[in-house]
């Protein structure tokens, strides 16, 4: 027996040592077929197959994972200050988060090109300000912070269209339209309006109010753009169609149905360019009944979350929390309804057709259905909520339950390898649970969330990995890794920034009135110019060039006794601005690790008295300026 077990002891290490063998087409096949821990085991020095992007729910942020590891790799700040990078601290990105400290961050959107995820962009949104943060994937920086006008609570936001067109939003919270409006809550069902808005998104990646559409005063929850057939349409789940607007948990669940919105954009765009629209809140609103064919209503089963549209792009599938099944739509039969005009009324001046007119299937998954992802194999996955499981089913007639694995605990969305997209890989999906409750170290009474890794490339799904995040994680999306390129350097010839200061020389302090101008430049291991001489009651502007064109040399620059501090990269121009006190000397310096002699990267501020004779133009000696063009140009 013990000759046995030290034979397979042999052979396991024989496998492993194989697999790890730079090359070896055995690392691959390892993954694929061994135990869970080899099929999360990324060799030091290889990368992940996937980014996973997670939102960061009311830390207003997104979280970076590797998949299949589970490693976070950065956290990239959105909406709310983040110290450790200067994000809001900085003057560009003060100006971005315009005077907000928080934000709720709930749905990533990647870009899309046919259908596919580009790895240009990465949009979400911020449900209580209704804005749209646009991320660029060249650097992971957040480039631009969108407000959403009319919209009270973005929360059906932002997934893309096929060709990132239009990125969409609508009121989580129906409202007076617009918000000045006098008007009393009595009189919800009358004066108040939920807005369904299409935001314009340009090449460049700029985005626009599109469109906005006034609706009943229901709550809008999710949305899902169309793809294929059902490209041009995007379709909104609500709740609340009974039209409340207090004791919700009960008066919201009366009916047995509520109502997925199908809205045709490309209508709706073509009534705003034909002058249909009505300046409100500086966008242009259209009425539903003044465009015929712009949308309809469907019904639903009661108080439904996600809506999910199939790679194929003829399905849509929604479910209603309250029920143990998911509703799969047809579009096809939902397209015949519309062309025979068979409504049943009308909600708001907007057409409803019938349930079963539109219905194609109803999948018996279990209870608390939430969330529906596809993994290109024929198959769709839906978390369930209550039953703390996820269900997988075929796609497709018989559209039958085929597998079930438990997950803890109490999961909300869910994530496909590349499973929003008409493409997905179908290697894993990440169980986004609401609960952890005894699944880490204990750390108090605020639990981390609990993210549970699943293997779906077998016949069963496989349990792999649990890894803890922030709270709360609402949604997420993966993407291959070898889609994205992120640069490791700013180009210093391509700063554009009219604060750079890219050559030596030209490192100087400027001083009109009480502005100072200190435009410095940061290198390994020292700031030029050091010494910044100001009087007190000045206003003063530092502008820190980081000239490093070396990967990873990032430089800080933060002021003793103050809120202030940055981070630079490589060939980046950031700046800081810092109200000169009373008279003294204060210290900055360098707050991020650079190099060797990174301690004595520091310099002083002399505050002189109000009045003192300062000189107007500083700059460093010309022994620095020699030593630092030498500097640079080594670099």
């Amino acid at each position: 027996m013990k000759r046995w077990l030290a034979l397979g002891a042999v052979a396991v290490v024989a496998v492993v040592a194989a697999s790890h063998l730079p090359g070896c087409a055995w690392t691959a096949k390892v993954r694929a077929t061994g135990p869970a821990a080899q099929k999360v085991y990324v060799k030091p020095g290889e990368y992940d197959t996937y980014y996973a992007f997670l939102s960061g729910g009311h830390s207003g942020q997104v979280f970076v994972y590797g998949m299949p590891s589970c490693r976070h790799i950065t956290t990239i700040p959105v909406f709310t200050p983040e110290p450790a990078r200067g994000y809001g601290i900085d003057e560009e990105s003060k100006a971005l988060l315009g005077g907000y400290t928080w934000g709720d961050a709930h749905h990533p959107g990647l870009s899309e090109t046919n259908g596919d995820y580009d790895g240009r962009w990465l949009f979400i949104n911020d449900l209580p300000h209704a804005r749209i943060a646009r991320i660029d994937l060249s650097d992971f920086t957040t480039r631009e912070i969108f407000t959403v006008p009319n919209v009270s609570a973005a929360h059906a936001c932002p997934f893309p269209t096929p060709n990132t067109e239009y990125v969409f939003a609508a009121s989580r919270f129906s409202a007076p339209v617009p918000f000045t409006k006098p008007v009393k809550l009595e009189n919800y069902k009358t004066d108040f309006n939920g807005v369904i808005a299409g935001v314009k998104v340009s090449k460049e990646g700029h985005m626009s109010t599109g469109f906005e559409i006034l609706t009943p005063p229901f709550d809008w929850d999710l949305v899902d753009a169309g793809k294929g057939p059902s490209d041009g349409w995007a379709f909104f789940t609500c709740y609340n169609s009974e039209e409340a607007y207090d004791s919700l948990e009960v008066k919201a669940s009366q009916h047995e149905m509520d109502y997925i919105a199908a809205v045709n954009w490309r209508v709706a765009q073509q009534a705003v360019d034909a002058g249909k629209a009505h300046t409100i809140g500086g966008a242009p609103v259209l009425q539903p009944k003044d465009v015929p064919g712009m949308i309809y209503l469907f019904p639903v089963p009661k108080s439904p979350h996600g809506v999910d549209v199939d790679p194929s792009g003829q399905y849509i599938c929604a479910s209603g929390k309250l029920q143990a099944e998911v509703s799969v739509f047809s579009f096809a039969k939902m397209q015949q309804a519309i062309a025979a005009r068979r409504f049943d009324g009308q909600q708001g001046g907007i057409p409803v057709l019938r349930y079963t007119d539109v219905l194609e299937a109803r999948v018996p998954v279990g209870l608390g259905p939430l969330h529906t992802q596809f993994d290109g194999k024929g198959y769709a996955y839906t978390s369930l909520f209550l039953d703390s499981q996820i269900a997988k089913w075929k796609l497709g007639p018989p559209w039958n339950v085929v597998d079930k694995i438990d997950v803890y605990y109490s999961i909300g969305h869910l994530m496909a390898s590349e499973g929003d997209t008409r493409h997905p890989t179908g290697d894993y999906v990440v169980a986004l649970d609401k609960l952890s409750k005894d699944r880490y170290l204990a750390v108090g009474p605020s639990h981390p969330e609990g993210a549970q890794l699943i293997d779906v490339r077998g016949p069963k799904m496989e349990l792999l990995y649990d890894f803890p995040t922030y709270p709360e994680p609402h949604y997420g999306q993966m993407i291959k890794a070898d889609k994205l390129h992120p640069m490791k350097i700013y180009p210093l010839d391509q700063n554009k920034n009219p604060w750079a200061t890219k050559r030596a020389e030209d490192a100087r302090i400027e001083k009109h009135g009480h502005r100072v101008d200190a435009y410095l430049i940061a290198v390994r291991s020292h700031f030029t110019p050091d010494v910044v001489r100001v009087t007190a009651g000045d206003t003063v502007y530092f502008h820190v060039t980081n000239v490093e064109q070396d990967e990873d040399i990032t430089h800080g620059f933060g002021i003793l006794r103050s809120n202030l501090d940055m981070q630079v990269e490589p060939g980046e121009t950031k700046t800081i601005r810092w109200l000169a006190g009373a008279p003294g000397i204060v210290p900055f310096y360098c707050s991020n690790f650079c190099s060797a002699l990174h301690q004595e990267m520091q310099g002083y501020i002399e505050v002189q008295p109000s009045g003192a004779p300062v000189a107007r133009l500083q700059r460093p000696s010309p022994a620095r300026v020699a030593e630092v063009a030498a500097l640079m140009q080594h670099r």
